[in-house]
C-alpha cells in the first residue's frame, strides 16, 4: 500500500518538495505568472532558487572630524526597549506600574512564516500565511511529490482577477478563490493524483470560509505548456463552465 501525504508549502523544507514541470522550459519553483498579470512568466529561472540578497549595502557614515573617539560609540538610550523586555524603562515608574500578564486575553496562534531571504517564489507564495494560510499544496507518493497545486484568494492573483473582470456575467460576491495551477508530474499521469489533491484544496478552501473556487484553464494549450490544466479535466473534479469563453474559459465549483 503506497504511503500518499499531502504537505502544505509553508518554508524552504517543503517548498523543496515541490515537483519539476513536466516540460523543463517551465518551472513551478520560479513561476509568477499569475502574481504578476504585465510581466510574470511561467519560465524556469534558476536564479530565482537562491536565497534572495539581503538589500544593498548601507551606506557608510560619513566620519566627524570634530568628534572624539568615544563620540563614535553608539549612544545607550535607557528608554528604548532592550532586547530582554518588550516594554521600555521607565526610571520614574515604580514596581507595582510594571504589565502584567493577562489571562483572560485571547492568545494568538503561532504561524509560519518566511525568512526575509528565501527565494523569490517562497516568499510569493508565504505572503498570506498569517492572515490566508498556505497557497500551494504538494502531494508526495511514498515521499516522492507526484502532484503540486497553487491556490489562494483572488486578490493574491492579479492576472486572475484581470481575466475574470472581462466576465461581467460572474457574480460579484462573494469573491471565490481560485486554483491557479494544478499539475502532476510526467511519470505520475493517469493515476488521480490530481484528482486527490484538488479535493484536498477544496476542503481546506471550504474550511477557510470560501463559498465557491473559480479556475481559469487555457482552450488549445499543449497539457504540458499550461499550470490550469483543461476545461474537460475541471469538469471531472465537481467543478461546472460557468463562462464558455472559446479560449479562456472559467469554471466554478460552489463549496460547502
Amino acid at each position: 500500500m503506497a504511503d500518499i501525504r499531502i504537505v502544505d508549502v509553508t518554508d524552504e523544507s517543503t517548498f523543496g518538495t515541490i515537483p519539476p514541470c513536466a516540460d523543463p522550459g517551465f518551472d513551478h519553483r520560479s513561476c509568477d505568472y499569475w502574481e504578476d498579470a504585465d510581466r510574470g512568466s511561467k519560465a524556469a529561472r534558476l536564479a530565482w532558487l537562491e536565497p534572495a540578497a539581503s538589500g544593498p549595502p548601507t551606506k557608510p557614515r560619513a566620519p566627524n572630524p570634530f568628534a572624539s573617539d568615544a563620540d563614535d560609540e553608539p549612544l545607550v538610550n535607557p528608554f528604548a526597549p532592550t532586547s530582554r523586555s518588550r516594554t521600555s524603562f521607565n526610571p520614574f515608574a515604580i514596581d507595582d506600574n510594571l504589565p502584567d500578564d493577562n489571562p483572560f486575553a485571547p492568545s494568538r496562534p503561532d504561524r509560519p512564516t518566511v525568512a526575509s531571504d528565501a527565494p523569490r517564489k517562497l516568499a510569493l507564495l508565504g505572503r498570506g500565511l498569517l492572515i490566508f494560510g498556505s497557497y500551494a499544496k504538494v502531494l508526495l507518493v511514498d515521499d516522492v511529490a507526484v502532484a503540486y497545486a497553487q491556490f489562494g484568494p483572488l486578490s493574491a492573483y492579479p492576472r486572475a482577477q484581470r481575466l475574470r473582470d472581462l466576465y461581467p456575467q460572474l457574480p460579484a460576491a462573494p469573491l471565490p478563490a481560485v486554483i491557479t495551477c494544478i499539475a502532476s508530474t510526467a511519470e505520475a499521469r493517469h493515476g488521480g493524483h490530481a484528482r486527490r489533491l484538488l479535493g484536498a484544496v477544496c476542503e481546506d478552501l471550504a474550511g477557510r470560509g470560501f463559498a465557491a473556487v473559480e479556475a481559469y484553464p487555457e482552450r488549445g494549450a499543449r497539457p504540458d505548456a499550461t499550470s490550469a490544466a483543461t476545461p474537460e479535466f475541471w469538469l471531472t473534479v465537481g467543478f461546472e463552465v460557468a463562462v464558455d469563453d472559446e479560449r479562456f474559459p472559467v469554471v466554478r465549483r460552489e463549496l460547502g
